[in-house]
């Protein structure tokens, strides 16, 4: 049954959801026992296979799902716990094709379509969003989705800032909200089980993680040129001012939203764009989940940086000297063996290690698993394997990283105080400057 909607502005749904206080900090979802239906442990219901009673489904809206988020949502259609109602978009031809898939799936026309996120959000039945936005939206929508108390799939980078990353798991943390973030690797075969190698001790001492940055996302932090201004178009086919959010005004081309933003530093995050990946399963074999590395030295000549935490463990992002295994690779090494693994699948390892060996036909850009994985936590209300905190501290090693690289110089950073040591500049890096009126609404409840 939908219940009433109604439209709030963005300041208004700012102020709103900040002082529903301790209800927000508790979304209910009524388990399937309350409603007379026998459970699994994992809260899935039992019974007939792929029947789930719409009382028991979890209610699902998304917000600008284009390209990757499309096969986010073809993953989400084919759960049948999912029952997706509605689509924000700032496009009008996206809010129309996602409109067209989910009709299409469920053989009806209730899917409804908002130009404006927040009037999804406002939707007391909707339980879950997912957000597959661009880089530059994904923090600021992951912050207001929490605090409204939704459950929360995110596309990657989760942030572009260090500021955003704390903002982000601060806010998950402190509404109570299940969050994955789209780092699917973390739920595909031959990454699962090279760390688990590494962290089982089958490589011995582990001594160095490598993380495949692919070198050409490194984008400068200025530019020497920037596209023709172009005539801007009708709000209603794509609604430039809200295209930009928190961004700095940039006149309209179409580059920018058709492809080309990757190219310009206002509106990517640079080396996250695969260290969101590589860099999360890295440090998820170092054991370093729960905090950050602490000293960055960037390579003369080269995009690569050596970085190191305090258990000893060295840290290298680089984007060239890789095994043929596909994108995304990942080379863990230990005082017994090494290992390196990519998006094909196919694993390359030490020979004390082959009885471990095995190639798998899942490819890292696969998110079914990990779609799975969120819609089982949203049931029991465990963490996922990318959540909040961990993504979070993922994504502040590989920050402190590009830092490095942008300064072109060592930095030595306190995970306890959040801040590089003596060195006003990167400290200054830490954040980005947000375009009026964004900044006073966007993550008001830890910035």
């Amino acid at each position: 049954m939908k219940k009433g909607m109604r439209s709030i502005s963005r300041r208004g749904f700012g102020k709103s959801v900040v002082g529903a206080g301790a209800l927000a900090a508790a979304p209910m979802i009524v388990p399937s026992s309350v409603l007379g239906q026998a459970v699994d442990q994992t809260g899935r219901p039992v019974g007939q296979p792929g029947v789930v009673a719409p009382s028991d489904r979890i209610i699902v809206g998304g917000i600008g799902l284009r390209n990757r988020g499309q096969q986010d949502l073809a993953a989400a259609l084919a759960d049948p716990r999912v029952q997706f109602v509605g689509i924000a978009d700032v496009r009008e031809s996206s809010r129309e094709t996602i409109k067209s898939i989910v009709d299409r799936h469920y053989g009806n026309s209730n899917c409804v379509i908002y130009r404006d996120d927040a009037e999804l959000l406002a939707r007391e039945d909707v339980e879950a969003v997912m957000i597959a936005t661009s880089d530059r939206w994904h923090a600021c929508m992951a912050v207001w989705a929490a605090q409204s108390g939704k459950d929360i799939y995110c596309e990657k980078p989760a942030a572009i800032s260090i500021a955003e990353s704390f903002a982000l798991a601060e806010n998950v943390r402190r509404y109570g909200v299940v969050y994955q973030a789209g780092c699917q690797r973390r739920n595909v075969p031959n990454f699962e089980l090279a760390v688990g190698l590494a962290r089982s001790g089958k490589l011995g001492k582990l001594l160095a993680v490598h993380a495949d940055d692919w070198s050409r996302t490194v984008t400068p932090l200025g530019h020497s040129w920037w596209p023709e201004e172009r005539p801007e178009p009708d709000p209603l086919v794509l609604d430039w001012d809200k295209w930009l959010g928190p961004c700095p005004w940039r006149p309209y081309n179409s580059r920018y939203p058709d492809g080309g933003r990757s190219q310009f530093w206002d509106f990517h995050a640079g080396i996250l764009e695969w260290a969101s990946h590589t860099g999360d399963i890295c440090q998820w074999a170092a054991d370093c989940d729960h905090t950050h590395a602490i000293e960055y030295e960037p390579v003369p000549g080269t995009t690569h940086v050596n970085c190191s935490y305090a258990n000893g463990v060295k840290l290298i992002f680089r984007g060239d000297g890789w095994l043929d295994l596909g994108t995304c690779r990942v080379r863990l090494e230990g005082t017994e063996g090494w290992i390196e693994t990519g998006d094909s699948g196919k694993m390359e390892m030490s020979d004390n290690l082959r009885p471990y060996h095995q190639t798998v036909t899942m490819r890292g850009t696969d998110p079914s698993r990990h779609i799975q994985n969120w819609l089982d936590c949203i049931r029991s209300r465990s963490l996922p394997r990318a959540n909040a905190e961990s993504t979070c501290n993922a994504h502040v090693t590989s920050h402190c990283a590009y830092i490095a690289c942008q300064l072109g110089r060592k930095v030595t950073w306190d995970p306890a105080k959040r801040a590089f040591v003596n060195d006003e500049e990167a400290n200054r890096m830490r954040s980005r400057a947000y375009r009026e009126p964004w900044r006073l609404d966007s993550l008001a409840t830890s910035m």
